[in-house]
């Protein structure tokens, strides 16, 4: 979901969609972790990270997600639990971060390619990008990451990582209705094409 093309990619209102959506996920780090019941932290950042690739584009979404990283990378507290710095990059889920521009880059492209859906079809469309995005790419950045840096094999940090799935797919679930709801409710978003 993006704004219609022929939109400058500098314009100010893209320029303020990219750093609404940075605050967006800062935002989300704030919220209170939820913990399940075999000790996995879920937080929503993730879910802003889907949020923007599906609602922004992959240009701009993969801009947004740059954006929060560079602010953290220089020092602000903008990760859950409070955590910025550099250090979160040389963390064992420091692959995960950068998946996370990479991520917000896939769902919009796959948005943009099926941009052309409506109803239903378009909350299965949101789904799978949030999942493409947010869940195959991300965990891809991220398992290698934890085999760099934490020295696990492949497999453990696969193994390792499973146990987020089910909140992340709880969060494509939601990035979908949150994509269906702006497409009905503000008429003058629309899908890139």
């Amino acid at each position: 979901m993006t704004m219609p093309s022929s939109q400058p990619e500098r314009s100010p209102r893209s320029i303020a969609h990219i750093a609404l959506f940075a605050a967006l996920i800062a935002v989300m780090g704030m919220i209170p972790k939820l913990d399940l019941p075999f000790g996995v932290p879920i937080t929503l950042q993730t879910l802003g990270v889907m949020m923007a690739g599906c609602l922004l584009g992959a240009r701009r979404g993969f801009l947004a997600v740059c954006l929060l990283l560079l602010l953290v990378a220089l020092g602000l507290p903008l990760l859950a639990g409070g955590r910025g710095g550099f250090g979160a990059f040389v963390s064992p889920a420091a692959g995960f971060l950068v998946g996370w521009p990479f991520g917000a880059l896939v769902a919009g492209l796959v948005m943009r390619r099926l941009s052309h859906l409506q109803g239903r079809a378009l909350l299965g469309a949101a789904f799978v990008a949030s999942l493409l995005g947010g869940i195959v790419v991300v965990y891809g950045f991220g398992i290698v990451g934890l085999t760099l840096i934490a020295k696990l094999t492949l497999s453990q940090a696969a193994l390792a990582s499973a146990a987020f799935i089910p909140g992340d797919l709880v969060k494509c679930a939601l990035c979908a209705v949150v994509v269906q709801t702006v497409v009905r409710g503000l008429p003058h978003w629309r899908l890139a094409r």
